[in-house]
């Protein structure tokens, strides 16, 4: 499977009908890759928190619709990134949307843990509360975004969902990136499957991003890295590998602490 990670530079001078524009056109230039994935808040900017609401679109707006057709245009599945959703009730959510190949939208999911702790994603925006996968012909998605990468038992949630390969994309500082490696590593250990972790270049609202979007393999090792600035990271990998480690080395089997109850 070949899954292609779009490491954006969010430039503030860049209009986000201008964004949206040069967004389809690297997604379109990946034909031919199983799975293409892209930062969260690619619109707006992570930490352009006074953008939020101003920039908000319905879950079908402009940016669904300029994701779905440069999806079906290049025939591969989409994850899209996040968006500041609005709600019909008013209520802004930082929104993932997962498109199949023939463009239709496949799942979304709202951030469960928003950051900021008092202050930005954190007030602004509501919380999500269900747990997302997506199946593929060849392995079964769990969706994550940026923050949640902290909350190892949110990933749980999605393995016992049938999750084989997580994919997380965020919008990282700089100064943080050592968790950034470190979080993207023990997620892919600790459940066994592959963890894809799409970030974004160059600065938000002043806040320098880290970048460096990362695979990972089911035993923690880098299958690539990409750099700090923007680029598009391409990295091949064996969806079976998942089953095969985890045949091999059956440490889920031995959970005793907040394992989930058989599915009938």
């Amino acid at each position: 499977m070949r899954a292609s990670l779009i490491q954006i530079a969010v430039d503030e001078g860049e209009s986000v009908e201008a964004r949206r524009r040069r967004v389809a056109s690297l997604v379109r230039d990946q034909a031919g890759a199983g799975l293409v994935v892209l930062p969260e808040l690619w619109t707006t900017g992570a930490f352009a928190f006074e953008e939020f609401g101003r920039e908000a679109e319905p879950l079908q707006g402009p940016t669904y619709e300029a994701m779905a057709k440069a999806a079906s245009d290049t025939g591969v599945w989409l994850h899209a990134g996040s968006i500041p959703e609005r709600a019909p009730d008013g209520t802004l959510y930082n929104t993932s949307l997962v498109f199949s190949p023939s463009g239709d939208l496949a799942a979304s999911y709202r951030k469960i843990h928003r950051f900021g702790f008092d202050k930005g994603e954190a007030v602004l925006m509501g919380a999500g509360e269900e747990l997302v996968t997506v199946r593929l012909p060849d392995t079964t998605v769990g969706v994550a975004t940026c923050y949640d990468l902290r909350f190892p038992e949110l990933f749980r949630g999605l393995v016992d969902a049938g999750a084989e390969t997580l994919v997380v994309p965020a919008g990282w500082p700089e100064r943080r990136r050592g968790h950034w490696t470190l979080l993207a590593q023990a997620r892919a250990v600790e459940n066994q499957a592959f963890l894809l972790a799409c970030g974004t270049a160059g600065t938000h609202a002043g806040v320098p991003q880290a970048g460096h979007s990362i695979v990972v393999d089911p035993w923690g090792d880098v299958l690539g890295e990409a750099g700090a600035d923007e680029e598009v990271l391409t990295v091949e990998f064996d969806a079976g590998k998942v089953a095969a480690t985890r045949r091999q080395f059956p440490a889920l089997k031995d959970r005793v602490l907040g394992v989930a109850a058989p599915r009938r």
